[in-house]
C-alpha cells in the first residue's frame, strides 16, 4: 500500500492543514462571503484547531481590490497566506450565488481566474513537504496549468499526509480522468451520496449494492484509506478498508448550505490527526458540517474560544 497509508501523530501536537485550489468570493444575495472548498476547509480547520494548529491556504489571487480583501479576511481569522500567489494578469475568482427555498446553492462560476493559473515554486514545494493534511477538489483542477501544480504538491507531500479529495460534481469541469487521477493522489475521498454513484459509475468501480457496498469498492480499487459519504441532514457514512460507521446527522435551522461540506472534511481531518475512532470522528465531522449550515455563507466571523460552545449546541431544539 506504499504512499497511500497514513500515519499521523498522536497527542497534543499541532499539525500543519493545507487548503489547495480555489480562493474564490461568493457573491450570496446576503453580500460578499470568502469562499473556494479549499479555502473554507483551511479556514474551519484554523476555527477547530484552537489556534494551535496551523492553517493554510495555499491558493492565487488577481492584484486587485478582491485579492487584498481576501488576504486580509483569511490574516484576521489567523489563516497564514504565506503561500497565496498574486497575479496581475487574471482576477480574484467569484462566484455568483443563488439559493433556493431550503438554502441549497447553486453557483455561476467566473472564467479564467487568478486560481486557474497556480505556479509552481519552492515554497510551495517546501510547504507540501511538511503538510500534515491537504484537501483538494474537482473545480481547483478545472485548467491544466493548476490541475499540473496540485498533482505535483500532492506528489511531494509525506507518506503518512492526509490527501483529502473533496469531490464536487455541482458544475462541469471535471471527467473520468480527472476523477481517476484524483482518487489516485488520495488516500481520503469525501463525497455526497448523490456523487458516490456517479464516481463509481465513471471510474469503472461499478454500481450497485447500496452504498457502503460502493464505497468499499471505491476503496479498494483505489487504495483509499476511508471514503467518507455525506447525507446533508441524513448524517453520513463513514467506510475504511475495516470497518463502516453511520451517523444520523442534526437536525438545525439551515441558512444555507454553502461550506457544509467543507467544515465536515476540516472536522474529520481534525479528528483523524488526533487519532480520533470512527465515531468521534463521524460525530465532530456532522456537528462542524451542520453548524456552518446555520451561518450564511461557509466562513462565519466567530471566535475561535467561542466553538466548542457552538458546536456543543448544535441540533438542541431552541
Amino acid at each position: 500500500m506504499g504512499g497511500k497509508t497514513f500515519t499521523p501523530d498522536a497527542g497534543g501536537e499541532t499539525f500543519t492543514v493545507v487548503g489547495l485550489g480555489e480562493l474564490i468570493w461568493d457573491l450570496l444575495p446576503a453580500g460578499r462571503r470568502l469562499g473556494g472548498a479549499p479555502t473554507n476547509f483551511a479556514y474551519v480547520a484554523r476555527l477547530l484547531g484552537g489556534g494551535a494548529d496551523a492553517s493554510v491556504v495555499a491558493s492565487r489571487v488577481g492584484r486587485d481590490a478582491l485579492g487584498s480583501r481576501a488576504l486580509e479576511r483569511l490574516a484576521r481569522a489567523g489563516v497564514s497566506t504565506g503561500y497565496v500567489q498574486t497575479d496581475a494578469t487574471h482576477p480574484t475568482g467569484t462566484v455568483g450565488v443563488t439559493l433556493d427555498a431550503r438554502g441549497e446553492a447553486s453557483f455561476n462560476v467566473n472564467d479564467n481566474s487568478a486560481w486557474d493559473h497556480l505556479e509552481w515554486s519552492d515554497g510551495w514545494a517546501e510547504l507540501a513537504a511538511r503538510a500534515d493534511a491537504v484537501c483538494f477538489g474537482t473545480l481547483g483542477q478545472r485548467a491544466a496549468p493548476s490541475r499540473a501544480v496540485i498533482a505535483r504538491f500532492l506528489g511531494r507531500t509525506r507518506p503518512g499526509a492526509l490527501r483529502v479529495f473533496d469531490v464536487n460534481l455541482r458544475h462541469s469541469f471535471f471527467d473520468a480522468a480527472m476523477l481517476a487521477a484524483s482518487l489516485g493522489l488520495a488516500n481520503v475521498v469525501k463525497l455526497g451520496a448523490e456523487e458516490l454513484t456517479r464516481v463509481a459509475e465513471m471510474t469503472g468501480v461499478g454500481t450497485g449494492g447500496g452504498e457502503r457496498a460502493e464505497a468499499e469498492r471505491l476503496a479498494r480499487v483505489f487504495d483509499l484509506r476511508l471514503v467518507a459519504v455525506t447525507r446533508g441532514a441524513r448524517g453520513s457514512l463513514l467506510v475504511t478498508p475495516a470497518e463502516a460507521f453511520e451517523h444520523p446527522g442534526f437536525r438545525v435551522r439551515v441558512a444555507d448550505t454553502i461550506g457544509a461540506g467543507d467544515a465536515f472534511a476540516a472536522a474529520l481531518v481534525n479528528r483523524l490527526l488526533r487519532r480520533a475512532t470512527l465515531a468521534e470522528a463521524s460525530e465532530a465531522a456532522n456537528r462542524a458540517g451542520a453548524w456552518v449550515a446555520t451561518q450564511s455563507g461557509a466562513t462565519p466571523e466567530v471566535n475561535p474560544a467561542d466553538v466548542p460552545r457552538l458546536l456543543e449546541d448544535v441540533g438542541r431544539v431552541r
